[in-house]
């Protein structure tokens, strides 16, 4: 079984279980995106100021991490120990074809979400959104750098991706966090999951991702929203 972790720009892999901890660089935060998950798409004379302000203080509190594992996928289970059934017809019909399934886990730590917090605390909401919208754009785009990562390696073995789904999305149910959370390496980044299925440090993302020599990303054209059935989500691209 092969172990991994993303630092930056390089992919770490060892043949062993415990995963050493990497951290990733994230230059820029994506405004639009942050607008985005702020609830401000429609909101034009939103001053961008305050959006960008929000972006430069995250990248200031950014602690990213990510670990991943690759399995063979075999009638609808993924051969981890002990083998893990995918329940659900979105995303079994997603993973249709697939051959192999990375696991993988993003965060960008606790740091960014406990100033959240203390901004909500002291009364200064607008604040408080916006880094929190921030913080979500920047576990996104650490997911993606990851997701490019993998598509060029795996590539060279004629595997295309399809796009990561995560526990919550379609009728995948969340209860496939717990599972998910253990074979992906998650813990050892410093991630925790609680009671109720919610990663720790909050903006955090478990997600799998097949691997195919059929169909990918590119071909299909869809992507994570399409997949969910909440049609007045705010942050639906």
């Amino acid at each position: 079984m092969l172990t991994a972790a993303v630092n930056g720009d390089k992919i770490f892999a060892k043949e062993v279980i415990d995963l050493p901890t990497y951290n990733a660089q994230i230059l820029e935060i994506d405004a639009t995106e942050t607008r985005r998950y702020a609830g401000l798409r429609k909101a034009q004379d939103f001053g961008e100021k305050n959006i960008h302000d929000a972006c430069a203080e995250a990248l200031l509190l950014l602690e990213v991490r990510g670990a991943w594992n690759v399995y063979d996928y075999k009638a609808h289970v993924v051969q981890s120990e002990p083998p893990f059934e995918i329940v659900g017809n979105s995303i079994i019909k997603h993973l249709d074809g697939c051959e192999r399934v990375i696991c993988m886990a993003a965060t960008v730590g606790a740091e960014i979400t406990r100033e959240v917090n203390k901004k909500f605390e002291r009364g200064e909401y607008l604040a408080s959104v916006l880094l929190d919208a921030a913080a979500t754009a920047a576990v996104e785009q650490a997911a993606d750098a990851m997701e490019r990562h993998f598509a060029a390696t795996f590539a060279k073995d004629g595997f295309k991706l399809r796009w990561r789904f995560s526990p919550g999305y379609g009728d995948w149910d969340l209860t496939a966090q717990e599972k998910l959370f253990t074979i992906s390496g998650a813990e050892q980044i410093g991630m925790s999951l609680t009671s109720a299925m919610m990663l720790e440090p909050r903006k955090s993302i478990t997600a799998i991702i097949g691997l195919s020599k059929g169909l990918g990303i590119r071909d299909r054209g869809l992507g994570a929203c399409k997949a969910c059935e909440r049609r007045d989500c705010p942050a639906r691209k």
